[in-house]
C-alpha cells in the first residue's frame, strides 16, 4: 500500500509541475484516501482489533 501510496504523490507533483491540475487534484486525493486507509488499518492493529496470523 505503500508503494501505491509514493506512485500516486510522485504523479501529483509530475502532474502539477506539467500545469495537469485536475490530474494532480485526483492522484492527490487517491493519496490521501489511502493514507487514511493504513492508518485505520495501523491503529486497529497496534490495539489488537484485528490480528494477522
Amino acid at each position: 500500500m505503500l508503494e501505491w501510496i509514493l506512485i500516486l504523490l510522485a504523479i501529483a507533483a509530475i502532474a502539477a509541475l506539467l500545469g495537469f491540475g485536475r490530474l494532480s487534484g485526483i492522484a492527490l486525493t487517491a493519496a490521501q484516501i489511502l493514507i487514511f486507509v493504513a492508518l485505520v488499518l495501523f491503529l486497529l492493529l497496534a490495539l489488537g482489533v484485528i490480528a494477522i496470523a
